[in-house]
């Protein structure tokens, strides 16, 4: 096909057909890290649209530009749909939002997790979104008591050893 029948857009991004990115059905918890963790990424891309809006004319500038808006809104929809759980409000003898749990499987490991958002969920870190299996598992249960973490693999029997929050 010849070339002389392909329209070419005006606007490099206007052929950019990214859908957006895909937001949670659940409530966006977060805690006072997770809050700044999206603040502060919000306002790299902030500084750096501003960089790549002043690349007149650079269409690999204008095309990162679109992707850079596209995280930009994605951000601002998080914030302000935050709502901010603060440790010093959690209770100090059961697992809730926030904890930081010490857990001990059958052959004696251990491990530490911490329940996040799910934007600052890092299984890596040991941070899982309070939406996972794990989190759920955890949510109420206390010192000593033995929970059921049901995985994909096969279900694991766990104890609660220790649980903190941010401020303890």
């Amino acid at each position: 096909m010849s070339r002389a029948f392909v329209k070419e857009p005006d606007d490099p991004r206007a052929g950019d057909d990214q859908p957006e990115l895909p937001r949670s059905p659940h409530p966006n918890f977060v805690t006072p890290r997770g809050l700044a963790l999206l603040q502060a990424r919000r306002d790299e891309l902030l500084a750096e649209k501003g960089d790549l809006g002043s690349r007149e004319g650079d269409l690999e500038a204008l095309t990162h530009l679109g992707q850079v808006e596209r995280e930009l809104r994605y951000l601002e929809a998080r914030i302000g749909t935050a709502r901010l759980v603060e440790p010093k409000h959690q209770p100090r003898d059961a697992v809730a939002f926030g904890a930081r749990v010490t857990l001990e499987d059958e052959n004696g490991e251990r491990r530490d997790y911490a329940i996040v958002g799910e934007d600052e969920a890092s299984p890596r870190e040991g941070k899982v979104s309070w939406v996972s299996p794990l989190a759920q598992a955890l949510t109420g249960a206390t010192v000593g008591e033995p929970i059921v973490w049901r995985r994909p693999s096969g279900e694991v029997e766990l104890e609660v050893i220790a649980i903190r929050y941010g401020d303890d």
